[in-house]
C-alpha cells in the first residue's frame, strides 16, 4: 500500500484518509466512516459489522477486560479465554503454596471438574458504545468554573448511567475523550465466575523475566487460559458448582496458516492509557519526576525484596505477582526516560505547541477561545512541582511501598465507627476487616516488610523537603532521636497489624484507645493525612490543567477541520490495525519480524533464574516434536512483532489477520519505542506477541491438555 503524508500539527492527528495505517487506538463504532476503507485495501476481508455490531454477534463479543487491567479473548463455544500469563500471574499465585507451586511447575486441569475457581477475579464484556456528548454537556455554561462544569457534568452523566441500567443486569458508565471535549455511553455485561484452566510454568510464561521484559528479540510463553462461566440461562452468576460453561456471542477462530512479514493485523482490547496530547511542559515533568523518582524508590525496593524471594520458595510465592507488577513499571520508567532523550520528545513538543500557538493568533476569535490554553498548562505544571514530587514519594515509599502501612489504613472504618460506639457498625466494620486481613496475610512476609520499611521511612526522609514529612516523623525525631531503624523495630514489635494472631485476638473485643495507640495505625494516619493534604493543595493546580488541556484538544480538532481523530486511550475498547514487520533499532542494525525455539535454547542459563530451560521443553526441542504447529521450513516458532499501536491494558489482547483468525497474543512493546504513549515512532515502535502456534504447541505437546485443541475452531 503506498504511503501518504501525514498531516501533523499541534500533536499526533491521526486522520483517516491520510493516517498511517499503524497509527491510532479507534473507536468501534466509528470504523465504518473513518477507517475500514483503508484497512481492507492492506488486507482486511470482513465489514465493518463484522467487527463491531450491537445486533449481530461480532468480534468484539470475543474481547473482554480480563480482571482490572489487562485483556482477554474468548477462543471457543464453551467459554475458553486466552490472555497474557502476566495477566494471569495474580490468579496463578494465589492458587499456589509450596505443595502445589503453579509458578514454578505451571497448571493444567484435564477435565472441567479440575478447573480451578479464582474468587474476585472478572471478566467484561462490552455491550455496546453510544456517543452522548449533547446530553452530558447540555447545562454546562461558559462562564462556570472548572469545579463546576465537572460538578455539571458528572450529574448529568450520572442520570444517564441510571437509565441506561434501568431493567437490566449490565453496568453503565459514561468516559470522557478528547480531553472532556466528547462523552460516550459505554454498556457492559460483567461475569464473576472465572476459573483457572491452564497456565505454563514461570519458566515459560516469564522466560526472560526483567531482563528481557520491554526487549527484542523476545521468547516468552505469555499466556495462560481461563473458562468464564455462566448460569443455566448463560447470565452472569457468583461461582455455583451448578453454573455452566459460559456460550459466547463470538468466539474466534484460531489460524494456523502462519505469518509473513507485510501481513495485515489487527488488535482489539481495552489500552489503559496514553497522553498523545502531552506538552513540552508535561514532558519534563514526567520525565523529572514521575519517571526518575518512581525508577529509583522501586529498585531500591525490588532488590530487597528480590533477595528474600530468591532465599525462600514460601516468600516467592507470596511475593511473585507484587514484585512482578512493581518491576513492570520500574524498567518502564527507565526506558521510556531514555528514549525521550533519545528522540528529542520534548523538543518536538515545543515545536507543536508553537505552531498551535501560531495558528491561534492567526483569528480573533481563536485567540479569545483558546488563547489561554497552554498558560494555563504550562502554569499549572510549574505550580504542582513540589507537590507532585512529595505526592509520587509518598505514594511509592510508604502507601504502596510499606506493606504494614497500607494494610493498617484499612482499619481506619472500624476506628471510626470505634469512637462512635455503634455496636452494629462496629460488628460489621471487625468483619470486613477480618476478610481483608484473610487475604492480606496469605501473601505477607513481615522480616521482608521490616526490611522495607527501614529503607523506604529514610529514603522519604532524605528526598523530601521537610514540610511534606508527616506528623508521625516528629516522633521519630522526638522519641528515638531520629533513628528510623529504631522506629521501625519499635512499630513493627508492636504493631497488632504484623501478626494475625495479635489481631484476631483485637478484634474480639476492639476498643477506640487501643487502635489508635497502636504504633501502625498511628503511622498510616499520620501518612493519610499528609497525602490528603498534598492532594487538596493539588487541585487549584489540576483544576487548571484541566480546563487548558481541554482547550488544547478542542483547538488541535479545530485546526484539523473537523477530520477524524483518535482520542487518547482510556481503558475503552479499541482498535489498532497495521502490519506484520520488522525494524532497523540503530544504525546497522535489524531486527527480523520472529523468533523460534532456537533463541529459548541459545538463552538457556541454568544458573540464571531468568533463563532456566524445562527438561520436557528441551526434549520436545531436540526430537523436533513440534507436531502441527511447526513452520514449513521446520521451526518452533515462537514470538513476532507487528506495527500495531499498543500500550498497557492491551495485554492479553488477541492479534487477528484479515480473515477474523487469531494469529498471536500481545504482551509487549520494544524498548527503543518505550516514549510511544506520548509519541508514535511509526519507524520504531513495535508490539510483540506470542504466535498463537507456539501457544498450541505448548498447550498440546507439553502440556498434554489436546482437549482444550479440540475445543477450539482450528483453521489450518
Amino acid at each position: 500500500m503506498k504511503r501518504i503524508k501525514i498531516f501533523l500539527l499541534g500533536l499526533l492527528l491521526v486522520l483517516a484518509s491520510t493516517a498511517k495505517a499503524d497509527e491510532g487506538m479507534w473507536l468501534l463504532p466509528l470504523l465504518q466512516k473513518y477507517n475500514i476503507g483503508t484497512m481492507q485495501s492492506m488486507g482486511l476481508e470482513l465489514s465493518a459489522d463484522d467487527i463491531y455490531s450491537i445486533n449481530n454477534g461480532s468480534i468484539k463479543d470475543a474481547i473482554v477486560i480480563f480482571g482490572g487491567g489487562c485483556t482477554g479473548e474468548i477462543i471457543s463455544d464453551k467459554g475458553l479465554l486466552l490472555t497474557n500469563h502476566h495477566c494471569g500471574y495474580g490468579a496463578i499465585q494465589s492458587h499456589s503454596s509450596t505443595e502445589h507451586d503453579y509458578l514454578k511447575d505451571g497448571f493444567w486441569a484435564m477435565n472441567l471438574d479440575e478447573e480451578l475457581p479464582t474468587p474476585g477475579l472478572s471478566v467484561t464484556f462490552l455491550v455496546s458504545i453510544e456517543e452522548v456528548t449533547k446530553e452530558v454537556t447540555k447545562k454546562v455554561k461558559s462562564k462556570m468554573t472548572e469545579e463546576e462544569r465537572s460538578e455539571t457534568i458528572q450529574k448529568a452523566a450520572k442520570k444517564i448511567e441510571e437509565e441506561a441500567g434501568e431493567g437490566n443486569h449490565y453496568r453503565a458508565s459514561v468516559r470522557n475523550f478528547y480531553g472532556g471535549n466528547k462523552y460516550y455511553l459505554l454498556v457492559y455485561e460483567i461475569f464473576t465466575d472465572v476459573r483457572m484452566v491452564g497456565a505454563p510454568p514461570s519458566s515459560i510464561g516469564k522466560f526472560g523475566a526483567d531482563s528481557d521484559n520491554w526487549m527484542w528479540p523476545r521468547h516468552t510463553g505469555d499466556f495462560a487460559i481461563f473458562r468464564v462461566y455462566a448460569d443455566k440461562d448463560n447470565k452472569p452468576a457468583d461461582y455455583s458448582p451448578d453454573n455452566q460453561p459460559y456460550t459466547p456471542k463470538h468466539h474466534l477462530p484460531i489460524s494456523l496458516k502462519g505469518i509473513e512479514k507485510n501481513d495485515f493485523a489487527m488488535i482489539m482490547g481495552y489500552p489503559g492509557g496514553t497522553t498523545r496530547y502531552m506538552t513540552s511542559w508535561e514532558v519534563d515533568e514526567t520525565e523529572k519526576i514521575t519517571n526518575a523518582q518512581r525508577s529509583f524508590i522501586r529498585g531500591i525496593r525490588q532488590e530487597i525484596i528480590l533477595e528474600d524471594m530468591l532465599a525462600s520458595d514460601e516468600i516467592r510465592i507470596k511475593y511473585a505477582s507484587k514484585y512482578s507488577g512493581s518491576s513492570n513499571y520500574w524498567k518502564f520508567s527507565i526506558g521510556q526516560n531514555q528514549s525521550l532523550k533519545r528522540l528529542k520528545i520534548k523538543e518536538g513538543k515545543q515545536a507543536e505547541q508553537e505552531k498551535f500557538t501560531k495558528w491561534v493568533n492567526q483569528n480573533r476569535k481563536r485567540t479569545k477561545t483558546y488563547g489561554e490554553a497552554l498558560n494555563l498548562i504550562e502554569t499549572a505544571i510549574e505550580g504542582r512541582r513540589d507537590y507532585m514530587y512529595a505526592n509520587l514519594y509518598l505514594s511509592e515509599t510508604m502507601l504502596r511501598g510499606t506493606e504494614i502501612i497500607s494494610f493498617a489504613l484499612r482499619a481506619n472504618g472500624l476506628a471510626k465507627v470505634l469512637e462512635k460506639g455503634d455496636a452494629e457498625e462496629i460488628e460489621k466494620q471487625g468483619e470486613e476487616l477480618k476478610e481483608s486481613a484473610r487475604g492480606f496475610y496469605k501473601n505477607y512476609n513481615a522480616p521482608t516488610d521490616r526490611k522495607v520499611a527501614k529503607a523506604m521511612f529514610k529514603l522519604y526522609a532524605d528526598k523530601v523537603k521537610e514540610e511534606f514529612h508527616p506528623s508521625i516523623f516528629a516522633t521519630v525525631y522526638d522519641e528515638f532521636n531520629g533513628e528510623f531503624n529504631e522506629f521501625i523495630d519499635n512499630m513493627f514489635d508492636n504493631s497488632m497489624f504484623v501478626d494475625s494472631a495479635k489481631l484476631w485476638k483485637f478484634l474480639d473485643n476492639p476498643t477506640a484507645e487501643e487502635i489508635n495507640n497502636d504504633p501502625a495505625f498511628a503511622a498510616s494516619t499520620s501518612i493519610i493525612n499528609e497525602y490528603r493534604e498534598i492532594k487538596g493543595n493539588l487541585k487549584e493546580f489540576n483544576e487548571k490543567f484541566s480546563k487548558g488541556h481541554r482547550l488544547y484538544v478542542a483547538g488541535i480538532m479545530e485546526m484539523n477541520d473537523g477530520q477524524p481523530m483518535y482520542p487518547d486511550a482510556n481503558f475503552t475498547m479499541r482498535l489498532t490495525y497495521g502490519k506484520v514487520l520488522d525494524y532497523y533499532p540503530r544504525d546497522a542494525v535489524h531486527y527480523n519480524y520472529y523468533t523460534t525455539l532456537n533463541g529459548v535454547m541459545e538463552k538457556e542459563d541454568p544458573d540464571n533464574w531468568e533463563f532456566v530451560v524445562p527438561e520436557k521443553l528441551k526434549e520436545l526441542y531436540h526430537n523436533k516434536d513440534y507436531g502441527q504447529y511447526a513452520t514449513k521450513d521446520g521451526d518452533m516458532p515462537l514470538n513476532f512483532i507487528s506495527n500495531n499501536d499498543i500500550t498497557g491494558g492491551n495485554s492479553g489482547s488477541p492479534v487477528i489477520n484479515g480473515k477474523g483468525e487469531l494469529i498471536g497474543t500481545a504482551f509487549d512493546g520494544n524498548w527503543e519505542a518505550m516514549s510511544g504513549d506520548i509519541v508514535f515512532e511509526n519507524k520504531l515502535q513495535r508490539c510483540i506477541n506470542v504466535d498463537i502456534r507456539y501457544t498450541l504447541f505448548i498447550i498440546d505437546k507439553y502440556a498434554g491438555a489436546k482437549h482444550l485443541i479440540d475445543e477450539m475452531t482450528i483453521v489450518k
